[in-house]
């Protein structure tokens, strides 16, 4: 009899193996083992602990990078219908199992590599894609996100974090001086309002500056107080992380403006390329109308894109409204079709490349 879960088998592997950001060996060794299991000419785990699978040894290299980490969340992984569930089913181990599907369907073309690379670490600092950023200088890129079978991303937001913070001596209630918590709410207030002159003339979210308060927090100790307000800014590709800094210090006179973790500029792929023309080809063929996207959240096409300068896009099965939830599950019909999707583009685009198109 024949397993009726064999076309899904990497995604279902990948699934069952619960890996949160900092705990992905075990799906890391899975997938380097199914890669070599389908026909991958080479896999192996790399000095960043990625999985990666190479299939065939040309000059002419395409990478196709997911991330194999989840945020955190076991889920029970089970299949009802035609619905995966499970963590990481959407986010986004969907779009790295099609990927490793894909180029197992398609095997080695001569004169072409492609590298199948599930990178660890995207829900945090992103380690994985900062680590192969710099190994890696191919012609084509396809990162790995969900955004539906029929559609194409081609742009990610840049994200930057800072602390506002007010110190200052401590003193008696019963004086008229404004408290630290007053005074970092009205520098917050001015921010705001920075944010909200900014994007008047911005009706594309895209485009727009997008904030969050991730927390406030006031101290006391009998001799200072402190009052801080984490703040999350999703940034336009116009506003550079350094720039949007400058602007927040010169909006909050007084204060301290300290940027926290990593700062990641955004990014727009460009949108007439090959690579974007197989992909609504791939699309077309499974009888698609195929659309564009442009998210208001940051990935790993952040980081390896300005560095790889090669035409980029996102692509995968899954809707992203999905993501991190407690109902986390993708159809495993849309899985198949993008598996059907990559196929038909990868091969249109090996086509088009070798004849100068």
């Amino acid at each position: 009899m024949i397993n009726p879960y064999l076309e899904i088998h990497t995604l279902l592997g990948l699934v069952e193996h619960y890996s949160p950001s900092g705990d992905e060996r075990p799906a890391v060794e899975w997938l380097v083992d199914q890669m070599c299991s389908i026909g991958f000419s080479n896999s192996y785990i790399d000095q960043a602990g990625n999985a990666v699978g190479v299939m065939g040894d040309g000059p002419k290299q395409i990478v196709l990078l997911g991330h194999i980490d989840t945020v955190p969340g076991e889920l029970k992984v089970t299949i009802v219908e035609d619905t995966l569930y499970g963590r990481g089913s959407v986010d986004a181990k969907g779009p790295l199992a099609s990927f490793t599907d894909a180029v197992a369907a398609i095997g080695p073309i001569e004169g072409w590599q492609f590298v199948v690379i599930g990178a660890v670490e995207e829900e945090r600092n992103s380690e994985g894609a900062r680590f192969i950023s710099t190994q890696y200088q191919p012609a084509y890129a396809i990162i790995g996100e969900p955004n539906r079978w029929n559609r194409v991303a081609l742009g990610y937001k840049g994200s930057a974090s800072a602390d506002i913070v007010v110190r200052q001596d401590q003193f008696h209630s019963a004086h008229a001086n404004q408290s630290a918590s007053e005074i970092v709410i009205e520098h917050w207030l001015k921010v705001k309002k920075l944010a909200e002159d900014y994007n008047a003339d911005r009706p594309k979210l895209f485009n727009q500056l997008l904030l969050t308060i991730h927390a406030m927090v006031t101290e006391e100790d009998g001799f200072s107080q402190n009052a801080r307000i984490s703040l999350g800014a999703r940034l336009p590709v116009d506003l550079p992380p350094a720039d949007w800094y400058a602007m927040l210090a010169q909006t909050v006179p007084g204060a301290d403006v300290e940027p926290k973790g990593f700062a990641i500029p955004a990014y727009e792929c460009a949108k007439n390329t090959n690579l974007v023309r197989s992909l609504l080809v791939g699309i077309r063929a499974e009888g698609g109308t195929p659309t564009f996207v442009y998210k208001t959240g940051t990935a790993d096409l952040n980081i390896v894109a300005p560095v790889w300068g090669c035409p980029t896009l996102v692509y995968g099965p899954g809707d992203s409204a999905l993501d991190h939830t407690p109902n986390e599950n993708i159809s495993i019909d849309e899985y198949k079709k993008a598996v059907r999707v990559l196929t038909a583009a990868l091969k249109n685009l090996v086509a088009k490349s070798e004849n100068g198109l």
